[in-house]
């Protein structure tokens, strides 16, 4: 099990999750991204907020930024 920070930056701000959480791999904590993701982007259309640019920083123990979901990203739209 490893610790991963889920950071979301916007823009130049960064808001630090001071936790963390652990998952089995990598491809276990973007999974876990990319649902946080949506309900972050779910509320923030309730609410009439911009959800452009948003995205999270998926950083190791260490700080080291191991990959990056971009919120834009994680939307499944119909394309005609």
């Amino acid at each position: 099990m490893a610790r991963y920070y889920f950071h979301i930056r916007d823009g130049e701000r960064l808001s630090k999750d001071p936790e963390g959480a652990d998952f089995e791999n990598l491809d276990a904590a973007r999974e876990e991204a990319v649902k946080s993701a949506r309900e972050l982007l779910s509320q923030r259309v309730r609410n009439g907020e911009e959800v452009d640019g948003q995205a999270f920083e998926l950083t190791a123990e260490d700080g080291t930024v191991i990959d990056r979901v971009p919120f834009r990203d994680v939307l499944r739209l119909h394309e005609d």
